[in-house]
């Protein structure tokens, strides 16, 4: 199992009252994953939203694959 750094996701109650955002913004994780789902490529999406880091967006997308369904 891997160590992080820092997670690439945080929640707190005091951001957007909670919701799953990338660590240092103001991005819910949702919001990757609409785009996603829409056909946009992480590129694009990090053109969109260039307060989240390449890493922590690809962070994301692992720890999504990796966890049991």
């Amino acid at each position: 199992m891997a160590v992080l750094d820092h997670p690439p996701i945080t929640s707190s109650p005091n951001v957007l009252g909670g919701v799953l955002v990338f660590a240092g913004t103001r991005v819910p994780v949702q919001s990757l994953l609409d785009y996603r789902n829409d056909g946009f490529s992480v590129d694009e999406f990090l053109e969109f939203f260039p307060s989240v880091s390449r890493c922590d967006a690809e962070r994301f997308l692992q720890m999504l694959e990796e966890s049991p369904e």
